[in-house]
């Protein structure tokens, strides 16, 4: 069978793409390996997403926002870094912004759901779900991908969004540049005694860091990066111990601190596809870049990308131009490119530097928090780069 556009995954990325074009008319695919009722109603993984202003305006013409329950979303309003043992903090509130929010903690898998529910409505999307992509090719007009139940089915454009570690991605030829950090995230929720007051704190502690992310009430997002070798003790350790050590940790700010439900852990690798594109084939969301969370760019950065595809794919239909072009596609890896590049090496030197406990290190440490807390100019630019507000 023919399709405009066949797209492989239905993350985020793949069902927002897919929502962009709802009034197109282009007859689009999503094969997604999940079953059905997976991905309809997903299940909560314990990972909380900080949407910046961008990322809610591109929802909201999904018509994903809305199907989004007012009190499961939680506004930041203010933002605290906090380097090793030190109180001192560089600091960013939402005065001036746009809300009176830096930006929205939202459930990942509410997310998930919503952008579901309004591609499921919509006339020109179907799913083929319990079935993978063996294997792919593409010649001068079109692309045809083979699946894991005998069928081969043909497209005029075929777009990866399933995974940073994306199959698809590589049988297309497409490298990538890896980051293993060698550390895992560990997420879970807590409930505690004092109000959060809509703060959010992103802690480097020495040896490890701690992020504590404001959710609807007294509970918050918990967000530990830890090396491998000690993440299945984190993960495993008494409920109790846990708890106290927590508390320690963030000192006591929040008062009596208790676990809220499972923990989950997550290996952090950040990747970078050397190219986004190869003939009638482009990558999105994090087949195309896969960040570490430490800036919570990673899901915004997948947004912003199937938009700017979706846009050019659009552009290329009014002008009569062929969808699967080499120009059009060219014209989504460019403009995507220039973004997404500064923000992932300047994501990982991010990295490097402060979860770098050597005596040089800690030094430079403490002098960038100082520089960005008190130069305005830079400051500002840190705070438009978060948040979105102006993109």
């Amino acid at each position: 069978m023919q399709y405009d556009i066949i797209i492989v995954g239905a993350g985020p990325s793949g069902l927002s793409f897919a929502r962009s074009l709802k009034d197109s008319k282009l007859k689009l695919l999503i094969i997604e390996k999940s079953t059905a009722r997976a991905i309809r109603d997903p299940a909560p993984d314990g990972r909380e997403i900080a949407l910046t202003h961008l990322s809610e305006k591109l929802l909201r013409k999904l018509d994903a926002w809305e199907r989004i329950a007012p009190e499961s979303i939680s506004p930041i309003k203010a933002a605290k870094v906090l380097d090793g043992n030190s109180p001192y903090s560089l600091g960013f509130d939402s005065d001036s912004v746009a809300g009176a929010a830096l930006g929205y903690l939202v459930p990942n898998y509410l997310i998930r759901r919503a952008l579901y529910e309004a591609v499921e409505m919509q006339d020109n999307a179907e799913f083929l779900t319990e079935v993978s992509v063996d294997g792919l090719g593409t010649d001068q007009h079109s692309g045809v991908v083979h699946l894991s139940n005998g069928d081969s089915l043909e497209a005029t454009l075929i777009v990866a969004a399933d995974s940073r570690f994306s199959a698809t991605r590589r049988d297309m030829g497409i490298g990538a540049s890896m980051k293993d950090f060698g550390k895992t995230a560990i997420v879970c929720r807590m409930e505690h005694q004092h109000p959060h007051e809509q703060i959010a704190f992103e802690c480097f502690h020495y040896g490890r860091t701690l992020a504590v992310l404001p959710m609807p009430g007294n509970l918050s997002s918990i967000v530990i990066t830890a090396d491998n070798d000690i993440a299945d003790e984190i993960v495993n350790m008494d409920e109790a111990l846990f708890n106290r050590d927590i508390e320690q940790r963030f000192g006591n700010r929040l008062g009596e601190m208790k676990l809220v439900g499972e923990r989950y852990a997550y290996p952090l690798v950040a990747m970078h596809a050397d190219r986004f594109i190869a003939n009638r084939f482009a990558v999105i969301g994090d087949a195309s870049v896969g960040m570490h969370p430490v800036t919570a760019h990673g899901f915004n950065l997948g947004l912003r990308g199937q938009a700017t595809l979706a846009a050019q794919i659009k552009k290329a239909l009014a002008l009569g131009k062929d969808i699967g072009s080499r120009e059009v596609l060219e014209r989504y890896e460019r403009k995507h490119m220039l973004f997404t590049r500064p923000m992932y090496w300047g994501t990982n030197g991010l990295v490097g530097l402060f979860t770098n406990d050597k005596p040089p290190a800690k030094a430079v440490r403490s002098i960038v928090l100082r520089i960005a807390n008190n130069f305005p100019p830079i400051k500002y630019v840190i705070k438009s780069s978060l948040t979105e507000i102006r993109q």
